[in-house]
């Protein structure tokens, strides 16, 4: 519990500390926000602060800093590490200026921003990978309540398919109709629920007090095969960096009316959902190692969801499992509907369609959701179909970051701000999914050390053609 104390303290002081730093290196001023310039009554509308920071932690987090943090908490103490480190120089930095890099440039998409700051070329290849990582994002979000609200009906898939419908029938309406009516009004109350979860659990570990693996016992866990570097930095993504942070900011840039609002909603948010991922890890941890499984009476093999559920039950009794009824249930099915909103929204981005229409809405939401519906089709028939596409969103998910740190760096490197802000995060990020890739079973599948030589010579490569550039352009800057 000593290191779960201290990595709290640390993520609220990198709030204060570097996050503050941040906000000086981007440099906030008072220039109208897209939310007022372009209001259209759909997706710019000014919406207050506090729901703002509401659907954005919502839309960022979803299961993520809860599954990814259980799976995560098997390696062991490096869970804090990466969560604390990875929150506070990475993903808080990647999701507050991509955020604000959207507000400058009249709420514009990822796809947008990085083919502005990586060439038009990249804009492409980044536009096709963002809408599929989202329709991903949609297929697994409609399927995995989808089966938990099926069993609760009956045994069997007829149910399940029952909710699948009902549940995919819910994101056309959430994507097609304007951000305040649906998203802006019950958003916030799911992210309240799943805040009041989080810091319910946290008194009952202080209460407890439990014996649990210490970083001065060592950084490693027992409970995975699979070696830290690099699959810790896949396993737990939303809870450090993820790409699909800068998918949803999007959204809430569209929505906010003054820049400074940018560090507490963009910066703070995901401080926030690193704090939850780091209960959820310390919970796990006492699952794992410090006797909770034994004493809740389950067995050591739980998969996530399954945590989730007999932590929740077993220590805020019924309360406890409507909550986490919930998490696991309308967390997933809000990062769905957000997911897919995105990826309209990027669309017509590209395409110059106006979305202030609702005749052009449905022009692109209809191959967009025939799209989506033929991924569930396959996460449905296909028994392995969610494990092989989760497993694809995961390293895609990284990808992503990885593009967005890049453009961010190109950005405050011609603005001549400090640049080593995210080309240090960058640098990390493009080794990790690269060894990744090479020893995933569902990539190359190679042996470690060929990833570990694939990941030093991304890492060489990387750097040479970084200052290369910088060299020849930075008499232009």
């Amino acid at each position: 519990m000593i290191t779960f104390v201290l990595s709290l303290l640390a993520l609220v002081l990198g709030y204060f500390l570097y996050g503050r730093f941040v906000e000086k290196v981007f440099g906030p001023d008072d220039r109208p926000t897209p939310a007022v310039a372009k209001a259209d009554g759909v997706d710019y509308i000014v919406l207050p602060s506090w729901k703002i920071f509401m659907i954005q932690f919502l839309n960022i987090a979803g299961t993520g800093p809860i599954f990814g943090a259980i799976m995560g908490a098997k390696f062991g103490p490096s869970a804090y590490l990466w969560i604390v480190f990875g929150c506070i120089f990475a993903g808080a930095v990647h999701d507050y200026l991509s955020g604000m890099l959207s507000i400058r440039h009249g709420g514009a998409g990822l796809p947008e921003l990085i083919g502005h700051y990586l060439g038009q070329s990249t804009k492409k290849v980044m536009l096709v990978f963002s809408v599929f990582l989202l329709m991903m994002v949609g297929a697994v979000f409609v399927y995995s309540p989808a089966l938990i609200l099926g069993k609760l009906c009956s045994e069997g898939l007829t149910w399940v398919y029952i909710w699948c419908g009902i549940i995919f029938v819910y994101y056309i309406i959430a994507t097609m109709l304007p951000i305040d009516k649906i998203i802006g009004k019950i958003y916030p109350l799911f992210a309240i629920s799943m805040l009041f979860m989080a810091v319910a659990l946290m008194a009952v570990l202080f209460i407890k007090w439990p014996s649990l693996p210490e970083l001065y016992d060592g950084i490693h866990g027992e409970g995975f095969t699979a070696p830290i570097f690099p699959a810790l930095f896949i396993t737990i993504a939303c809870g450090a960096i993820s790409g699909f942070h800068a998918t949803q900011t999007p959204l809430m840039a569209r929505c906010v009316n003054h820049e400074k609002l940018g560090r507490p909603m963009f910066y703070g948010a995901m401080i926030t959902e690193g704090i939850v991922a780091l209960i959820w890890a310390t919970i796990s941890m006492y699952f794992f190692y410090g006797g909770a499984a034994e004493s809740l009476g389950k067995p050591l093999t739980l998969q996530a969801p399954e945590v989730v559920t007999a932590v929740s039950e077993g220590w805020l009794g019924t309360f406890g499992g409507l909550l986490a009824m919930l998490g696991v249930v309308a967390a997933p099915i809000t990062s769905g509907d957000t997911a897919l909103r995105s990826a309209r929204l990027i669309i017509a981005e590209f395409l110059h369609l106006e979305q202030r229409t609702i005749m052009k809405r449905i022009m692109i939401c209809i191959p967009l959701f025939g799209a989506t519906f033929l991924l569930l089709f396959y996460n449905i028939e296909n028994p392995d179909g969610f494990n092989v596409i989760w497993s694809y969103f995961g390293w895609a998910n990284q990808t992503l970051a990885v593009f967005t740190l890049w453009a961010i760096t190109v950005y405050l490197v011609r603005a001549k701000k400090p640049f080593w802000v995210t080309l240090l995060p960058s640098l990390f990020m493009t080794v990790v999914c690269s060894s990744f890739l090479m020893i995933s079973p569902n990539a190359f599948g190679f042996d470690m050390n060929v990833g570990y030589a694939v990941g030093a010579g991304a890492f060489i490569f990387a750097v040479v053609w970084f200052f290369l550039w910088y060299r020849k352009n930075s008499k232009s800057f």
